[in-house]
């Protein structure tokens, strides 16, 4: 399984590409797809899902573009449905611009396969209500969207965030990963479940 990150959007959201054996997933389209289409036909690569790790404004941009190339599906969680009909999901605030409409189908927390391998969808809300990450275990890689950054955590003061329970799906969920896995995160540059555990300020009491 690899991995190739584009920074996407006018808050450079990181859209995650991984493939395996001719198959891919995108994470997080936040913004024209047209480097990660190119890209997938470069490479020979058909895009089978784009995954959605919450649906903030800024991590949906490019979703329905990304459909329109590659026909895949979009897959997000129905607990962040209601955010299509705030400004929070359909952009305009902040001068930000709006978001194209597109259509999702839901998925929940459980065992998945994408591009032929084994993932655990984790519910993990606090940055929003049904934030979602993807394991890979086979990959040694978590796709975490804004829940967890390189030595900080999401926000947590937008409508339906929680700082306990942010803190709590990194603890029970990321944190009980193995210490190698690779976490990419909605912004900024990937990290590690071990690196966190030490040296995220949030969360240094969870080890010492």
């Amino acid at each position: 399984m690899q991995v190739k990150t584009f920074p996407l959007g006018p808050l450079d959201t990181n859209c995650h590409l991984a493939w395996h054996d001719g198959l891919a997933v995108a994470v997080d389209p936040g913004g024209d797809p047209a480097r990660v289409v190119t890209f997938l036909e470069k490479n020979n690569l058909k895009l089978t899902h784009i995954l959605n790790t919450h649906l903030h404004f800024d991590h949906i941009y490019g979703n329905q573009a990304l459909q329109e190339a590659t026909g895949a599906p979009i897959l997000a969680c129905s607990m962040d449905a209601y955010m299509l009909d705030s400004e929070l999901g359909t952009g305009g605030m902040w001068g930000f611009p709006k978001v194209t409409p597109f259509a999702f189908e839901t998925i929940e927390e459980g065992d998945h396969t994408f591009m032929g391998l084994p993932c655990k969808v984790l519910h993990t809300p606090g940055h929003s209500p049904g934030s979602l990450s993807f394991y890979f275990p086979d990959g040694g890689v978590v796709f975490v969207g804004d829940l967890l950054f390189y030595r900080s955590i999401g926000r947590t003061d937008f409508p339906g965030g929680s700082l306990n329970a942010l803190k709590g799906s990194v603890t029970t969920k990321i944190f009980t990963l193995p210490k190698e896995t690779v976490v990419y995160s909605g912004h900024g540059p990937e990290t590690a479940v071990g690196d966190e555990q030490l040296n995220n300020p949030f969360f240094t009491e969870f080890v010492r």
